[in-house]
């Protein structure tokens, strides 16, 4: 594994990120994990779904702006889609890697879609893990718990844990509250104020997507299946592959999410 730091060329955050090298001879495009809300790049090795992809690809996998070991401004305007989408630009830059495939877990998803929308040449092939193209308002509140934002602006983690546990009337997991203990809560306030306004790829730009795609979504998780249903429709070479009783969270530890997606990629 190589470590490196690529500085955004949009406002100069830091950029933490790592390269996975395959683990046999290969010709198949690199591809780019993108993790989730309040993770980091972390989860793809601890979940267990590097190891799967290495013999296909080589793996990279980076900190989204406001997560991990990333910069994390409390200014809302760095966290429109736009910036986003320029700092994996970026670290695809500065990794000489052209053309690659992504893996997009929830708030990755929706990079990976905007991604495609605006630099098309530059996605060999997309694998949504409960992804959507799309926004509602108030998706957070729905996510997590109604008043979220509010809550993060208070300025404490432990305030965050502790409604989202009254919340779902059960104790987090002990590697769930250790993720969400290394976030900045100002910088998750001021991510989703403003990824609440953005409203994603119009269903027309989806239909020029024709790189091969596989939509993986739970059946416990009813606003994603929506998604990635309302995707399929409109994505020329997509699947679609629902998982029974998986929740959103769920799907990433999930082994038939992870072998799903190891295999089209393998492909």
């Amino acid at each position: 594994m190589q470590s490196f730091t690529v500085h955004s060329s949009l406002d100069g955050v830091e950029l933490r990120c790592r390269r996975f090298s395959a683990t046999a001879a290969t010709d198949l495009a690199p591809v780019i994990m993108l993790h989730g809300t309040a993770l980091s790049q972390s989860v793809w090795r601890g979940m267990g779904w590097i190891d799967p992809v290495l013999p296909a690809r080589d793996v990279l996998t980076m900190d989204l702006r406001g997560h991990g070991r990333s910069g994390r401004p409390h200014d809302a305007t760095a966290y429109d889609m736009h910036h986003f989408v320029t700092d994996v630009c970026d670290v695809l830059d500065a990794a000489q890697i052209p053309r690659a495939a992504v893996v997009g877990y929830s708030l990755g998803g929706r990079i990976m879609f905007s991604l495609a929308a605006d630099h098309p040449t530059r996605v060999s092939t997309m694998v949504s893990v409960a992804g959507s193209p799309q926004n509602s308002p108030g998706a957070f509140d729905r996510v997590f718990f109604p008043g979220i934002v509010e809550t993060l602006r208070q300025g404490s983690m432990e305030l965050f844990i502790e409604r989202w546990e009254q919340h779902l009337g059960r104790p987090l997991s002990a590697s769930t509250v250790l993720a969400m203990r290394m976030n900045d809560p100002l910088a998750l306030a001021a991510y989703m104020t403003a990824a609440d306004g953005d409203r994603g790829v119009p269903t027309r730009v989806l239909s020029t997507m024709r790189m091969p795609t596989l939509l993986l979504a739970g059946c416990a998780d009813a606003e994603r299946e929506q998604a990635a249903r309302l995707a399929a429709a409109y994505l020329p070479n997509a699947r679609i592959r629902l998982l029974p009783g998986v929740t959103h969270s769920g799907i990433l530890r999930s082994p038939t999410a992870c072998q799903a997606t190891a295999d089209f990629l393998a492909r």
